[in-house]
């Protein structure tokens, strides 16, 4: 038997190499033509107030009309062409960015784009802490949420089968008047909102809303993309919710949708397991939960400005088996004076933040 190519099959074979050949040309124009980020680099990191310098790699011979540049779902601006564009970041927030172009190009549109992340610029001032006046504290309230309001604390406290919500006498430290959550919930932050309180669950993806007087439960509300339920707060205008990440989400105070959210960096890197939250003087403070520490964070940006740490506050001779971390703050606007506490702990603190030493 003979073998080897004969002149029909080499005839063949040059069919099939010269296919492959305008086939692979095919896909290699096509592929050339094709344009992406050159600048910043997948993943680059930038500190907040630093330009961000945005460039195309576009091939040879490929002709770009009109190119749109867009930050999340943000217009930055428009070039006529594919050159470079620069952009500000002094007034963005923290956190993950999607950058977008949307590029016009030979009689077609095509969307090119590139991950960046900004990192905080500040060094958190540190700050300790001088106990002004000391409060008695339910020991038998692990402390979600917590707010004082016309001369009374409100409250709401977690665990499973335990969880409750109440009006509290700073004098006493007792319930003025108080209601038990279903015993499927375990309970999480709260806040006011006019006549009306807000109050999370920990992990059923869904929040209460009671009349603030009588406590009696006007609706629910299910989350939307936030994880969990741990800390609320108000600033007058829109709800923030913490879910135990560095995420901060703000909601709508009418129908509790979630409308947009800020991520937290201190000059390490994010801040995770943000917890109870309160609104104070246009600033977002937050126990860092299984810390002593209280973070003060920017709501515009999401950078952590100041660290108060309470490390001590609770002597050791006043905590016993069930104490718990540190959680709960409130604030008196009229007064101006700042509460903390913890999960069972048997003492409420009025305190000033002083700079640490």
């Amino acid at each position: 038997m003979r073998f080897g190519l004969t002149k029909k099959n080499l005839s063949i074979a040059a069919a099939i190499v010269l296919s492959l050949t305008a086939f692979a040309a095919c896909k290699t124009e096509k592929t050339s033509t094709a344009i992406g980020f050159k600048l910043p680099e997948q993943g680059k990191e930038y500190v907040l107030g630093q330009d961000v310098r945005l460039e195309l790699d576009v091939p040879q011979g490929a002709s770009v009309s009109g190119v749109t540049y867009m930050l999340d779902d943000k217009v930055l601006g428009s070039q006529s062409n594919g050159q470079p564009f620069t952009f500000k970041t002094t007034d963005l927030s923290l956190g993950y960015k999607l950058v977008s172009a949307i590029i016009n190009h030979e009689d077609k549109k095509d969307t090119a784009t590139v991950n960046i992340v900004f990192k905080s610029p500040v060094k958190p001032a540190l700050y300790s802490y001088q106990v002004v006046n000391t409060f008695p504290h339910d020991t038998t309230s692990y402390t979600q949420g917590l707010g004082y309001y016309d001369g009374r604390f409100l409250e709401s406290t977690g665990e499973n089968g335990q969880s409750t919500l109440r009006w509290v006498d700073p004098k006493t430290g007792n319930a003025i008047k108080k209601i038990d959550i279903d015993k499927q919930y375990f309970g999480e932050g709260s806040t006011l909102v006019n006549n009306k309180v807000i109050m999370l669950t920990w992990q059923h993806n869904m929040g209460f809303v009671y009349d603030a007087e009588t406590f009696k439960q006007l609706s629910t509300f299910p989350y939307q993309n936030s994880r969990e339920g741990w800390g609320l707060t108000f600033d007058g205008k829109q709800l923030l919710k913490s879910d135990g990440t560095n995420r901060i989400w703000f909601l709508n105070k009418d129908n509790m949708k979630e409308e947009r959210f800020i991520d937290v960096f201190d000059d390490k890197g994010q801040v995770d397991q943000l917890n109870e939250l309160e609104y104070i003087d246009g600033k977002l403070y937050s126990n860092v939960y299984q810390t002593s520490k209280i973070a003060i964070i920017n709501p515009n940006s999401g950078v952590v400005e100041a660290y108060i740490d309470a490390t001590g506050i609770l002597p050791k001779s006043d905590t016993y088996m069930n104490t718990d971390v540190l959680n709960g703050i409130a604030w008196d606007k009229q007064g101006k004076r700042l509460f903390i506490t913890g999960k069972k702990w048997d003492k409420l603190f009025e305190i000033k933040a002083v700079p640490a030493k």
